[in-house]
């Protein structure tokens, strides 16, 4: 299913749904977006030997679940080539941050105990906060590290918005940040920083999209 947006200056940006043929590159993305998080950094032991490991291994299995799940996940197309994702958590109530056991096991098994531990920590934490009853989380995004600063960006939000204003019960999107240096991309996007929050030892900011009447 392709969503309505594309590029302002060409043809070839399409956003669309990701299909299962598209997972393994989402991955790849999605952990070289993530690698120096200081979330995951925290969360999965950088300065302990088999980080990368457990990081490439929790990242397949969100994408997994997401899919499994059926929430939405949005890919960017140069022609055939995936350069950009986004994946969201809809407002189903459960779809908490649990999951399901599966998931949970599966983790455990790839990511360790500690990192599947704080990560579904990290998400009940950030919901709780969120300033909204119904809504969508976003819970991973990034664009190829050679396509960004071209307004990929800026097209994932266009097409996030899209999809939160699909549903009628939605009321907005939220987004835990902690890297700085992403704060004035949400911003630009209409997120409102709602306040900072401390995860583990990792301090960021709880951001909210809400839905305009």
């Amino acid at each position: 299913m392709q969503l309505q947006q594309q590029m302002a200056d060409t043809d070839n940006i399409k956003a669309v749904y990701l299909a299962a043929d598209d997972l393994k590159i989402a991955a790849s993305i999605l952990y070289l977006a993530y690698h120096d998080d200081p979330l995951f950094v925290d969360i999965f032991q950088y300065d302990k030997e088999g980080y990368e490991s457990r990081l490439r291994s929790a990242i397949r299995e969100e994408l997994n679940a997401f899919w499994t799940a059926r929430q939405p996940m949005i890919g960017l197309f140069d022609d055939e080539r995936l350069v950009a994702v986004a994946c969201l958590m809809s407002p189903d109530p459960e779809l908490g941050p649990s999951r399901f056991w599966h998931w949970r096991l599966k983790m455990l098994l790839t990511a360790g105990y500690f990192g599947t531990k704080q990560m579904v920590e990290k998400e009940t934490i950030v919901r709780e906060r969120v300033p909204a009853e119904h809504f969508h989380m976003l819970s991973l995004i990034g664009v190829h590290p050679d396509l960004q600063h071209h307004g990929l960006g800026h097209v994932l939000m266009s097409a996030i918005e899209g999809i939160m204003l699909e549903d009628p019960i939605s009321q907005g999107v939220g987004m835990y940040v902690t890297l700085p240096k992403c704060l004035s991309f949400f911003e630009d996007g209409r997120y409102n920083l709602v306040e900072e929050l401390e995860v583990g030892n990792i301090k960021g900011h709880l951001m909210f999209r809400p839905r305009e009447t």
